[in-house]
């Protein structure tokens, strides 16, 4: 134990938790609660009165109108459901206000424990600028760049002396949203406007700063758990390449281009920025990989459970949800460093309500049948039900089908499988687009970057589909010229 960073928490009894969440994480948090003996409060938005989350919870508060901003974001009102249902503790989930300091400080002062870090760590690492340099303090390789740009001027003196192209991000930013790639220096004044005013729009604050855009780049990350009595713990690495438009689309444990040594050294970096930010709780820390030489940068740390912790859960055998709780309540970790035993390989697809012809258009309404793949290293995390009808208001993630075999390769043949017995009717759904990335070779060669999807599979898919077209076509006029 590292007694400078331990970090004092009295220890907490917790009875009765309040899910402040909807959709698969929250059923997936209470059932961590049953698993712990909890009981498992659930405030619902009008819109979810009839979710899986409703249906399980052992008590039911309904937070407000359908609107995320009048239900789910009201931090006020949830905290007071929380009190009013007699709650120990408040789980966030992942979006919301699951990394909103601001939550945690309410919660905290309303005398509730916050299943996640301290407002403080989320402070840090929420301004990427100060969590740059958290990491830099730690030994934890950046790409090279700068701090907060001061104004144009600035920019183009840093643009030149990093080269292009660059990468403008907004130091609040997250989910691609506030961020530009910059190719020459006359497009920097324009992109770096656009930036700043999505920036400002979606996080309140226009502040940007700029990094080297790496061109072949992987989206690797390293699962971290760290209690309060100093215990840090890094869980391997999931490969979470495979996106669009920086949202992620499969991820898979292990990176199949992450070996032992490279595992070890991006997991101590893990590690010693966790213990630099005093951080309490389940994180995960991103790196950008250069894919023709292997070298890893920090990107951010993500201070919250991750949508792709279950690849993690099936490698390790481990209840990443129910350690949350338990070290929320003050408990040491249940689990050493030497206890973690990577097993096998996992992956995990998002099926979302959309349709990949239409540009990935969200497709919410009544789910007629849903069907879920069963069996031998399946698993399925999700809110839906036959009958159950998804509402037009949040995200369009309907569940993670996730499986875990002996090998990669028999890992992707166990997911095509289970792609293929899923059945959903009424939505349309992103199954069918998942089996198609899954039988490329580029992805069955684990070569896959961050900009594959847009860059190689869409236009390769589009031809194809434009060919197949255009044959139809020929086939049918031939067959009316022989009539």
């Amino acid at each position: 134990m590292n007694a400078t960073s331990r970090i004092p928490v009295a220890q907490r009894d917790i009875r009765r938790l309040f899910v402040a969440n909807r959709g698969e994480i929250a059923v997936r948090v209470i059932r961590a609660c049953r698993s712990l003996g909890i009981e498992a409060v659930v405030g619902v938005s009008e819109a979810d009165t009839e979710t899986m989350a409703a249906k399980m919870a052992d008590e039911v508060v309904v937070l407000g109108p359908p609107l995320a901003s009048e239900s789910y974001l009201r931090a006020d009102r949830i905290v007071e459901a929380a009190l009013e249902t007699g709650c120990d503790a408040v789980h966030p989930g992942y979006g919301f206000l699951s990394e909103r300091s601001s939550f945690v400080r309410a919660c905290v002062d309303a005398g509730l424990v916050f299943v996640g870090p301290s407002a403080e760590a989320i402070d840090a690492m929420g301004d990427k600028i100060t969590a740059v340099g958290l990491a830099q303090s730690a030994g934890v390789p950046r790409v090279p760049g700068t701090g907060a740009l001061a104004d144009l001027a600035h920019a183009q003196r840093a643009g030149a002396e990093i080269g292009y192209p660059v990468l403008i991000k907004a130091t609040a930013g997250g989910g691609g949203r506030g961020m530009r790639i910059v190719r020459n220096e006359s497009e920097l004044e324009s992109l770096m406007s656009s930036a700043a005013n999505e920036a400002k729009s979606a996080f309140g604050d226009d502040t940007l700063y700029m990094e080297k855009f790496i061109e072949h780049a992987r989206h690797i990350e390293i699962q971290v758990m760290a209690d309060s009595h100093g215990n840090v713990v890094y869980l391997g690495e999931r490969e979470c390449s495979t996106q669009r438009r920086h949202q992620k689309l499969i991820e898979e444990a292990p990176s199949p281009a992450v070996d032992a040594a490279m595992r070890q050294a991006m997991g101590e970096c893990a590690v010693s920025l966790t213990r630099n930010a005093r951080y309490c709780g389940a994180g995960t820390i991103e790196f950008v990989v250069d894919q023709r030489d292997n070298r890893y940068f920090f990107l951010e740390m993500n201070t919250r459970i991750q949508v792709e912790h279950p690849v993690t859960e099936m490698i390790t055998g481990l209840d990443l949800v129910a350690e949350q709780i338990r070290v929320a309540a003050g408990l040491p970790l249940s689990f050493s460093q030497a206890n973690v035993q990577l097993q096998g390989h996992a992956i995990e697809c998002r099926i979302n309500a959309e349709d990949p012809e239409r540009n990935f258009l969200p497709r919410p309404g009544l789910i007629s049948l849903w069907e879920a793949p069963a069996g031998e290293g399946i698993r399925v995390d999700t809110h839906c039900y036959s009958g159950y009808t998804v509402p037009p208001y949040y995200d369009s993630l309907l569940g993670k089908l996730i499986v875990h075999a002996d090998s990669r390769d028999l890992a992707i043949g166990r997911m095509r499988e289970a792609l293929g017995e899923l059945r959903v009717e009424g939505p349309t759904t992103t199954a069918g687009f998942h089996e198609a990335v899954l039988a490329h070779g580029d992805f069955q060669a684990g070569k896959v970057t961050t900009r594959w999807v847009e860059e190689t599979f869409l236009p390769e898919r589009k031809a194809a589909q434009k060919a197949a077209a255009q044959a139809a076509k020929d086939a049918a006029a031939m067959a009316g010229a022989q009539k």
